[in-house]
């Protein structure tokens, strides 16, 4: 496979971690000689020719920084066989070999379409903070993103015990319930929503209550995903207000601040193995994949795969959550 010159873009919603990633992806191009253009704005950026040329410097210092230095956003035009064929256009217009995408499974599916159609060679990295995507233990952005919504739990508590107050806590996850799971374990949650699992409000409600029979618990702490099947925490709010009004319901919704903030030491170490390992695949003559992690070593996922299937909770989780919450 000749490769003289790559672009590489981050995709989707942004994740803590892809920075390191893109860092990851220069420096291991730079190192075997490689040209590297960055595509600002995803694929809408590839559409409107907005390249730049990156090289060590350009990289400098971001190991550290949440967001993505090249900008993402979301491409309607790109879903169009006329708008795909334009990015196509600007990318031989740049003399690009092949293309690296950091994103979620919307990305991969653009990438395997281009790949199809204009055989560009194409390998995704996994950077969602929901941690869905199958052929990885976890995505660039889960940990940090995790680690944000425990530490914000853990001050609710402080004020939860100081009242009589039943906490519901919504955590992102329309799809995927990883970082309400996760982090209703590791804060000592009484209970979690998941969207993957089916709990009645009336079951809730009943073991909140026996919780405060037994512990004369006089607060407790529910993590709900916004993908909850019974409905977002505030939806849950009312339904358990209408059955019982003797509790002291208030809601937090964390929202955005789990998008943000500095990666965790985990998510930049992951991103820079995955960056590298992309370039690495490359060279190696590897195409339309994605580049994971599976027992701590690199797993590659055809594209195809990676967009159809999606990561299941584990079982384990999900019995350990029900033991420690008794």
């Amino acid at each position: 496979m000749k490769l003289s010159k790559i672009a590489v873009f981050t995709s989707g919603g942004d994740s803590p971690g892809m920075n390191a990633a893109l860092r990851a992806v220069v420096r291991a191009a730079r190192y075997y000689g490689i040209e590297v253009e960055g595509i600002y704005r995803g694929y809408e950026g590839m559409i409107d020719d907005d390249f730049v040329p990156l090289d060590e410097r350009s990289v400098a210092r971001i190991v550290d920084k949440g967001g993505t230095i090249i900008k993402s956003a979301r491409s309607v035009a790109f879903k169009t066989k006329e708008g795909r064929q334009k990015a196509f256009d600007n990318l031989k217009k740049h003399q690009i070999d092949a293309l690296i995408g950091i994103g979620g499974d919307g990305t991969f599916r653009g990438l395997h379409a281009f790949n199809l159609e204009f055989g560009m060679p194409v390998i995704g990295l996994p950077g969602t903070i929901d941690n869905d995507i199958v052929g990885s233990d976890y995505t660039i952005g889960f940990d940090t993103a995790s680690n944000t919504a425990i530490e914000a739990i853990d001050k609710i508590r402080d004020t939860a015990t100081s009242h009589n107050r039943l906490f519901l806590i919504e955590v992102m996850g329309r799809d995927a319930g990883f970082i309400a799971l996760r982090s209703a374990i590791a804060s000592g949650a009484k209970a979690v929503m998941l969207p993957e699992t089916h709990t009645e409000p009336s079951e809730l409600l009943a073991k909140i209550k026996q919780s405060g029979l037994n512990k004369r618990k006089t607060s407790n702490i529910v993590i709900v995903s916004e993908g909850n099947k019974n409905g977002n925490a505030s939806e849950l709010a009312e339904e358990l207000k209408s059955m019982d009004d003797s509790f002291d319901i208030k809601v937090t919704v964390l929202g955005h601040i789990q998008r943000g903030g500095k990666p965790s030491a985990y998510d930049r170490l992951l991103a820079s193995r995955l960056g590298v390992g992309a370039i690495e695949a490359l060279r190696q003559g590897q195409n339309d994949i994605m580049v994971g992690v599976r027992n701590e070593k690199l797993a590659y996922t055809p594209l195809e795969k990676a967009t159809k299937e999606h990561h299941r909770l584990q079982d384990e989780m999900l019995h350990l959550i029900e033991i420690l919450s008794i």
